[in-house]
């Protein structure tokens, strides 16, 4: 009886790896709407069961896949329908650009520090995975390292969400881009130098994966908070708050990072901003917080019009975002409490009182007082 060598074996499992990741690009553009549908609903309670599997045991310390031949829909930022706008072949007819207002960006997509299988378009702002078909898993980081300050950016998926796993998160300039060129597997977070939020809403580091999120598809905007004063980094789905991932990130340095196994996949950097730690940054913040689902905070306060559009420039990413948490899929407990809308006083001198207050508060984070003159100035 004659037995098939380790090589073999290794070579026979390789091959079916990669035609497993290649078909399924096949799937989807054989595959019409109606039967996306019908199929999804069973993939995803496919899915969600060896997601709570995950979530029973806490942790997971094996690298494990959770493919999915069918693109994950329904988790789009805005109600644009792009699913009816895709020509044979699934190329977009018209691009949704919800969400894409800002125009400064602090940093764009690296084209020397990326995988041989990404490419770059839209001012190097747009990465694209494996134009023809994939036999692994590629990966690309920011141009500029983030150090100290308020580091803030979102990364829209401009494409089926499927596969292996597509992943966004961050990592250190040790992180090898290259290492799971020629295997599917979950890049980043699999050693200690990362941390990456995949699709299927596992949050993954040092190869560990914990249920974090719901899944993110086509359409979605995935935000990155990093705060190195706080050493904390947070992550938002469509502008409404996950959670937060990571702590004790203070005297360390990181590069926005994103990868993916599945064939003709994409994302795009629409915003990218810094800010200072200042007690400017700080106010702001805690207004946010105060008043978590106002949906335009500056217009709400009586604020001097040159103040508000300075706010508004320099501090305007703080605003958009909801405190509050994205909401729950059907059937499922709610990852973090829902909390009441804070009141904001409506009388003049009550609403100069919270805002001195909260000044006072930030003061005492940073050591320093402001003067009554500037107080005034401020404040009117």
């Amino acid at each position: 009886m004659l037995r098939r060598g380790r090589n073999g074996r290794t070579r026979h499992l390789a091959w079916s790896e990669i035609r497993q990741e290649t078909d399924a690009m096949e799937v989807i553009q054989t595959l019409d709407r109606e039967q996306w549908e019908g199929q999804t609903t069973t993939q995803i309670s496919d899915l969600e069961s060896d997601v709570d599997h995950l979530a029973s045991s806490q942790t997971v310390t094996e690298v494990v896949a959770l493919p999915c031949t069918v693109p994950v829909i329904g988790e789009s930022f805005c109600q644009c329908d792009r699913q009816e706008e895709l020509s044979p072949g699934y190329i977009l007819i018209s691009d949704c650009v919800c969400g894409e207002e800002d125009q400064g960006f602090d940093w764009v997509w690296d084209e020397n520090c990326k995988s041989s299988g990404a490419f770059l378009s839209c001012d190097n702002r747009k990465v694209s995975f494996h134009s023809d078909y994939s036999c692994g898993t590629a990966a690309i980081r920011g141009t500029k390292e983030l150090a100290d300050g308020q580091h803030f950016w979102e990364v829209k998926m401009t494409s089926p969400v499927y596969g292996t796993d597509m992943m966004v998160g961050i990592g250190t300039s040790e992180v090898n881009l290259e290492k799971f060129k020629y295997s599917f597997g979950s890049l980043l977070g699999h050693d200690e130098d990362s941390w990456g939020l995949s699709y299927t809403g596992l949050l993954q580091h040092k190869g560990d994966k914990v249920k974090f999120s719901s899944r993110f598809g086509q359409g979605s905007i995935i935000g990155l908070h990093l705060d190195t004063w706080h050493g904390t980094l947070t992550f938002y789905k469509n502008r409404h708050c996950i959670g937060v991932a990571a702590t004790r990130l203070q005297n360390k340095k990181f590069y926005p990072m994103v990868c993916s196994t599945a064939a003709k996949s994409s994302m795009k950097v629409i915003r990218a901003c810094y800010t200072p730690t200042s007690l400017q940054y700080l106010c702001c913040a805690r207004l946010r917080q105060m008043m978590p689902c106002c949906p335009d905070m500056l217009g709400a306060l009586e604020l001097p019009p040159g103040l508000r559009t300075l706010l508004h420039t320099q501090l305007g990413w703080v605003f958009t975002l909801s405190s509050s948490p994205e909401a729950s899929e059907p059937g499922s407990a709610p990852s973090h409490p829902s909390l009441p809308e804070p009141r904001w006083p409506t009388n003049r001198p009550h609403r100069r009182a919270a805002l001195l207050a909260l000044s006072g508060v930030c003061e005492d984070i940073e050591g320093h007082l402001m003067s009554e003159r500037e107080q005034r100035c401020l404040y009117g």
